[in-house]
């Protein structure tokens, strides 16, 4: 039988990581040595955590370990953006702090962003556990696999779908209940684009569905709420369906 990550410590391993990144979480700020000890601590867990599937890896564990943590100021910096464009999307957000500490769409982002990092050095199964562990407490499903630009806004978020193909670009906003999917759920179509690709500066409200690895929406675009969509749509375009809401008056009794 195939040997598995641990399920438990691969969470303990997101929940660390995001107090070492996020203070805030904790509530304890921590000095230069404390915080280089909890840098080696992360290190190790990470290590243990590959040790079941070490013999599936195409380089070893350790320089894998080394590849992820030297792209952690990257990844930190690309997550503080993305809390910006929470902060400045959101009206009722009063300090980025509230963000960070509060947001389920901003703690997916954060899992994505390591677990991305992850899937790019083609660690196997562990991205997966970590992204599966973001869909539980948030409700928010984006697959490792998706490439994702900077400043990326997710509100509210809950039954977020993003698929693995699927590109998006800088700036962009979904709102809940968005599907980003794929056309076709064969299996032999594993290695060719899926899912859609969203341009820079686009917004998608609630409950819109966009499928195909072939739909593009193009830049500056606003997809309003509870819209299909399996074609691509120019640049600066504003799509949304009519709703008719017909109102029934009961009789009055004489």
């Amino acid at each position: 039988m195939l040997q598995m990550p641990s399920k438990a410590k691969a969470e303990e391993f997101v929940d660390d990581m995001f107090r070492f990144l996020f203070p805030v979480v904790s509530g304890v700020e921590q000095g230069y040595y404390a915080s280089e000890l909890a840098l080696i601590r992360l290190q190790g867990k990470l290590q243990e955590l590959f040790l079941p599937i070490r013999d599936q890896f195409d380089v070893g564990c350790v320089d894998v370990t080394e590849r992820f943590f030297d792209a952690l100021p990257d990844i930190h910096q690309r997550l503080l953006k993305d809390a910006q464009a929470c902060f400045d999307g959101d009206p009722a957000a009063q300090y980025i702090e509230e963000v960070i500490l509060t947001y389920p769409g901003f703690f997916a982002i954060f899992v994505y962003r390591l677990s991305h990092q992850l899937f790019k050095c083609e660690v196997p199964i562990v991205p997966r556990l970590f992204s599966e562990y973001a869909h539980s407490k948030t409700g928010i499903d984006i697959h490792p696999g998706a490439s994702i630009g900077d400043h990326f806004c997710i509100d509210h978020g809950t039954g977020i779908v993003v698929g693995e193909t699927c590109n998006i670009g800088d700036h962009v906003k979904l709102y809940q209940g968005v599907t980003l999917g794929a056309l076709s759920v064969s299996k032999d179509l594993a290695s060719v684009k899926r899912h859609p690709t969203i341009e820079d500066h686009v917004v998608i409200y609630s409950g819109t569905t966009i499928l195909g690895g072939d739909t593009v929406i193009g830049e500056h675009s606003i997809i309003g709420g509870n819209v299909w969509l399996t074609e691509s749509i120019e640049p600066h375009s504003t799509v949304y369906t009519k709703a008719s809401v017909s109102v029934r008056q009961k009789e009055k009794k004489v």
